[in-house]
């Protein structure tokens, strides 16, 4: 349902809140490592979230990306996913299919319709932290 790009956002995002958490300020070769992403990859991803306000990064030796602390459980899943793939997914034909639409449905149409609106709420009503404190407490993982 996710681009690549989104998911690797998405974990990179967790992944940088849990160290931030910890006051951690982490470097692309760290982030790409602990989610096991592709480093250029990962860098042009990280770009995006930096141009969107997710994530901050800071230049120099003691430098890296983190967000502030104040910051993580007011950033929902849904800006990470709207700053890497617009509204799309909230959009997107089941199918695969460019006209699909109310007057002119796919077979999926209806079904699929009730699944993105699920999916967007879920998005718009889970935070950062929550997926950040999953990681940390090692309730959940990012590495396969």
């Amino acid at each position: 349902m996710f681009s690549k790009a989104c998911v690797y956002g998405i974990r990179a995002s967790i992944f940088i809140a849990s160290q931030s958490l910890k006051q951690n300020r982490v470097g692309l070769i760290s982030i790409a490592e602990n989610i096991q992403t592709p480093e250029a990859f990962t860098a042009k991803i990280l770009q995006q979230l930096v141009k969107h306000g997710i994530v901050d990064s800071v230049k120099g030796p003691a430098g890296g990306f983190q967000i502030e602390k104040k910051r993580i459980n007011d950033i929902k899943i849904s800006e990470i996913v709207d700053s890497l793939e617009g509204n799309d997914i909230y959009l997107a034909c089941g199918l695969g299919l460019k006209n699909c639409n109310s007057s002119k449905p796919c077979p999926l149409h209806d079904k699929f319709a009730a699944i993105r609106n699920n999916l967007k709420y879920m998005l718009e009503s889970t935070s950062l932290y929550e997926l950040a404190m999953g990681v940390d407490i090692e309730s959940t993982f990012l590495k396969r």
